[in-house]
C-alpha cells in the first residue's frame, strides 16, 4: 500500500498508533501522551522551524483521530481532556467534523498578485499599463504590485509577456466548491459551518495537513475489543485500494483479523437504490408530477441542494442511499449487529450521524483510517488467505464509485425494464459542477432529467479518504464492473426496497 503524500503519511501514522492504543492500552492516557513522541522522536523537526510545533500539531491530529474536538490556543487543556466521554463502544462526535488545525495553517496569502523572480523590467511594461487602478510600477529595475491598491482582476498578470506575475489563492479555499472558507483575523484558514457541506475537498487540497476530519476508529475498536458481533460493510470504491494484489477474498482475511464478524458487499445496497430510483423517476419524473429528480447517494451532494438551494430539496430522491440499505438489510438478519460502513467519504460521517440513520449505521470509517487499523495490527494483505465471498451485486452498482456511475445504472434499469419511457440523463462532479447544474434545473432548463450530483470530482473514488490516485482507482472499479456476472439488478429489488423504507 502506498499514501498519496508526506501529508497523508502522517495522518496514516496517527490513525495506526491511536487505533494501537485502543487495541493494545492497558493506560490510555498515558499511552495516548506518548503519540506526538512517537511520531516526531527526534530533536531536529523534519517538516516544521522547531519540533515543539510539530508536537503541537501531531498532538491536535491524536484528539480529531480519537473523535475530539481540538483544543482552544488560549487555554491550557490537557491532550487527554475528554478522553473518558469517548473511550466507549458506541458512535462518539463532537461538531464540527471538519476542522482547521491552527498551529498547522501556514496562513497561505489568498487572492494575491505578485511579481516574481523572472520579471525583466521590459520596456513595454504591459503590467503597469494594463492596470486600471495603478497599483503596478517600477521599484529598483522590477515592476511592484501595490496590494493596498490591487482589486485582483488579473489583468497585469494576463498582459505578462514572461508570465512573471504569479497569482498565490489559498488552496483549501480554492477547492471549497461552496466557499466555506475564509481568513480569520490570525490570517489563518477559517471554516464557515454553516456554509461547509463536508465533502472534505480542502483537506485534500492543503499541502500543510492543516485541515482534519474526526475519526471513530478509536471507539470501534472498544466495540470490537467488547465483543460486540461488528460487521463490515465494504463501499465498491475500495477494489485497488489496498494494491492490485489484494483480492475481496484477501481483504476479508485482514476485517476478519481485525476482529470484524463478517463482510458486506455495499453495492448490493446500490442495486437497491438503483432499482428503486428507476421506478421512482418512471412514476414521478415522466408523468409530469416531478419536473426532474436528484439522485440522494453523495451526502455532500443532497446538503448542497438542502442548503443552497431549499426550494429545490424536494426534488432530492427519498430512496436510501446504498449505505442505509445495506445496513438495513444487514440489519434484518442479524439485529444485534453493529454495522460499520468502510467507505472513502468524510461526509458520509455525518449522513450516518441522522436521527434517521444512526441505528442502522454504528460507525463509518474511511479507506485511509482503515489503512491504519491494518498497519496497527502489522498486518501484510498480500500475504493473506484469499478467502471465499459471497459478494453478489451487479455491474450497475460496483459502478456507484466513479462519476457519472449511478445515473448510469439507473438509466440502463429504465431501458430494460420500462423500455417505453424515455430517460434523459445529466451528472455533475465537484460542488462547483453541481452549483452550475442546480442553477440550471433551478432556472427550468433540465425539465425531465434523472440529475446525479457527485461532491468529489471524479465521484467517490476521489474521496478524501481514499488512499490510491482516483485515476487508478477508476480503472480499478471499472474492472470489476466488466467482471460482474450481472449487469443490472432484478425488478424483484423494488420490492426489497420498499421493505428496507419502511423500517423503522
Amino acid at each position: 500500500m502506498k499514501s498519496q503524500s508526506v501529508v497523508t503519511d502522517l495522518r496514516r501514522k496517527v490513525f495506526t498508533e491511536v487505533a494501537r492504543v485502543a487495541y493494545d492500552s492497558e493506560n490510555v492516557s498515558n499511552d495516548i501522551e506518548e503519540i506526538p513522541f512517537l511520531i516526531t522522536p527526534d530533536e531536529v523537526p523534519k517538516y516544521r522551524e522547531n519540533i515543539y510545533r510539530e508536537r503541537q500539531i501531531a498532538s491536535e491530529r491524536v484528539r480529531l483521530a480519537m473523535g475530539l474536538s481540538l483544543r482552544p490556543a488560549n487555554k491550557p487543556v490537557h491532550i487527554t481532556a475528554g478522553v473518558d466521554k469517548s473511550t466507549i463502544a458506541e458512535k462518539y462526535y463532537e461538531p464540527p467534523l471538519m476542522q482547521v488545525i491552527p498551529s498547522a495553517c501556514d496562513k497561505c496569502p489568498d487572492n494575491e498578485y505578485y511579481v516574481s523572480d523572472q520579471c525583466r523590467n521590459c520596456v513595454a511594461h504591459s503590467c503597469i499599463k494594463n492596470c486600471p487602478k495603478g497599483a503596478v510600477s517600477i521599484v529598483d529595475g522590477k515592476s511592484y504590485i501595490d496590494q493596498s491598491k490591487c482589486i485582483k482582476c488579473g489583468k497585469c498578470k494576463a498582459a505578462c509577456p514572461y508570465d512573471a506575475i504569479a497569482h498565490h489563492v489559498r488552496p483549501c479555499a480554492s477547492a471549497c466548491g461552496v466557499k466555506a472558507i475564509s481568513t480569520d483575523e490570525y490570517g489563518r484558514a477559517h471554516i464557515d459551518t454553516e456554509k461547509c457541506v463536508a465533502c472534505g475537498q480542502c483537506m485534500s487540497a492543503c499541502p500543510f495537513g492543516a485541515i482534519a476530519d474526526k475519526s471513530q476508529i478509536f471507539q470501534l475498536i472498544q466495540a470490537i475489543k467488547k465483543g460486540d458481533e461488528v460487521v463490515a460493510a465494504v463501499a465498491p470504491a475500495i477494489i485497488g485500494q489496498f494494491g492490485p494484489k489484494v483480492t475481496p477474498g484477501k481483504l476479508k482475511s485482514a476485517l476478519l483479523a481485525l476482529g470484524f464478524k463478517d463482510v458486506y458487499e455495499v453495492a448490493v445496497g446500490a442495486d437497491v437504490g438503483c432499482i428503486a430510483e428507476a421506478h421512482h423517476y418512471v412514476n414521478e419524473v415522466t408523468t409530469g408530477k416531478l419536473p426532474f429528480l436528484f439522485t440522494s447517494c453523495c451526502p455532500a451532494w443532497a446538503v448542497l441542494v438542502k442548503k443552497y438551494f431549499p426550494d429545490l430539496a424536494g426534488k432530492v430522491s427519498e430512496e436510501l442511499t446504498p449505505m442505509v440499505a445495506t445496513a438495513r438489510s444487514i440489519k434484518v438478519n442479524r439485529p444485534d449487529a453493529r454495522v460499520v460502513f468502510i467507505g472513502p467519504c468524510a461526509a458520509k460521517k455525518l449522513e450516518a450521524s441522522r436521527t434517521s440513520v444512526r441505528s442502522y449505521v454504528d460507525f463509518v470509517i474511511t479507506f485511509e483510517e482503515l489503512a491504519g487499523m491494518f498497519d496497527a495490527k502489522n498486518l501484510k494483505l498480500e500475504e493473506l488467505e484469499d478467502l471465499p465471498v459471497s459478494f453478489k451485486a451487479t455491474g450497475a452498482g460496483r459502478g456507484y464509485a466513479c462519476a457519472g456511475g449511478v445515473a448510469s445504472a439507473i438509466e440502463k434499469c429504465i431501458n430494460e425494464y420500462y423500455p417505453e419511457a424515455q430517460v434523459k440523463i445529466q451528472h455533475a462532479e465537484g460542488l462547483s459542477d453541481c452549483k452550475k447544474v442546480l442553477t440550471l434545473a433551478k432556472a427550468g432548463k433540465l425539465n425531465g432529467y434523472m440529475i446525479e450530483g457527485m461532491g468529489c470530482p471524479g465521484g467517490c473514488v476521489a474521496g478524501v479518504g481514499t488512499i490510491i490516485p482516483p485515476e487508478r482507482a477508476k480503472v480499478a472499479v471499472e474492472q470489476i464492473v466488466k467482471q460482474s456476472t450481472e449487469i443490472i439488478p432484478p425488478r424483484e429489488m423494488e420490492d426489497l426496497a420498499e421493505k428496507l423504507s419502511k423500517m423503522n
